[in-house]
């Protein structure tokens, strides 16, 4: 099985976390990090690594993505975190963090699963892009990031926040457990050849979150998403990511992170993209 490869970290990026960090700094041996890999696999709630430097944050990412590939397929993409101002304002971060995704996490639209599907369930609003050439390390803009796309999928991604206590994670130890990838519902697919699509559709569609009584529990532009969900993609390359032919990218929450509820079905609908589409998925 394929293993991820660490990339250098943009100096953007690594002054950005190292300002949530202390004093101690290493990455945390193999055990710690077995250990954590099983109670993600097992829903148990932990206490995160304790990781002290942007450095050591990816290598315990690399290492518990190792682990979990097992479990949850090759690493089939990444994922940009704490990319809106409520997701950045829950953990007190100034910018966003970085994951990477898993080949079997994604879920069909109407998924049904426990409200307790993980140790610190969480759902959220989100739109996964489709990566159609390696030319897209070289975009500067939102529209030639949009040029390099195959496709883009309504997601509502399904993290696990992992620890006991959510108010004691930081941009760094968010970073050391992965972003919280676990599962996520994907979409159809909007081809980007032949449709609508542009970097103003993106920014200005509204992203909405509703129950099953159609009471909204969320609604946000695309903007919300760093003022374009495409700049996502250029935050990750700046991060150090490589993108490769068929990678997948979570663009990360237009909205606050929600906490599901037994009997809750969730549709989030993006009012602005062709057809205005649609997703849902129902927690027993």
């Amino acid at each position: 099985m394929p293993k991820p490869i660490r990339s250098a970290v943009s100096l953007a990026f690594l002054s950005l976390l190292a300002s949530a960090g202390s004093a101690i700094a290493d990455c945390p041996s193999d055990q710690v990090m077995a250990d954590l890999a099983k109670n993600i696999l097992t829903a148990t709630p932990v206490t995160a690594p304790t990781v002290a430097t942007p450095e050591d944050a990816l290598c315990a990412q690399d290492k518990l993505v190792q682990i979990l590939a097992q479990e949850w397929g090759a690493p089939s993409g990444y994922k940009a975190g704490l990319t809106s101002k409520p997701a950045q304002d829950a953990f007190q971060a100034s910018g966003p963090v970085r994951g990477v995704l898993y080949a079997d996490m994604m879920l069909e639209s109407g998924a049904k699963l426990p409200a307790q599907f993980a140790a610190l369930p969480r759902f959220e609003s989100d739109l996964i892009l489709v990566v159609a050439d390696p030319a897209i390390n070289e975009a500067k803009t939102p529209a030639e990031v949009l040029a390099h796309l195959s496709a883009i999928h309504p997601f509502i991604e399904l993290p696990d926040l992992v620890v006991s206590d959510p108010k004691t994670l930081t941009p760094l130890s968010i970073t050391a457990i992965n972003v919280g990838a676990r599962m996520g519902v994907l979409g159809d697919a909007i081809p980007v050849q032949g449709s609508d699509l542009s970097p103003d559709v993106l920014a200005q569609m509204q992203v909405s979150v509703s129950d099953e009584s159609g009471q909204k529990l969320a609604n946000a532009p695309g903007a919300a998403v760093l003022g374009n969900p495409l700049n996502a993609v250029l935050w990750l390359r700046d991060s150090g990511v490589r993108f490769k032919q068929g990678d997948l990218v979570s663009v990360g929450s237009f909205g606050p992170l929600l906490v599901p509820k037994a009997g809750q079905t969730v549709t989030v609908r993006y009012t602005g993209l062709p057809k205005d589409p649609t997703i849902s998925v129902s927690f027993e």
